[in-house]
């Protein structure tokens, strides 16, 4: 299994017109662990929400990242 984000602006498109940081990950709570700590960044890179893929499958999707 390999995880690994996919950053999406506000309307859930790929964001894939910047150089962003293409990490892959062998679990998902490296993969959590890791957006916890660089969140801020892929806001001010213009990412507005991510997905979580293991592989092609979507774990999860639309994952804000705007402090509520």
């Amino acid at each position: 299994m390999t995880w690994r984000w996919r950053y999406e602006n506000a309307n859930g498109g790929e964001v894939t017109d910047r150089p962003l940081p293409r990490e892959v990950f062998p679990s998902q709570a490296d993969a959590e662990s890791w957006l916890g700590e660089n969140w801020r960044e892929l806001l001010d890179s213009g990412v507005e929400q991510v997905a979580l893929l293991d592989e092609d499958r979507v774990e999860y999707a639309g994952l804000s990242l705007r402090p509520e």
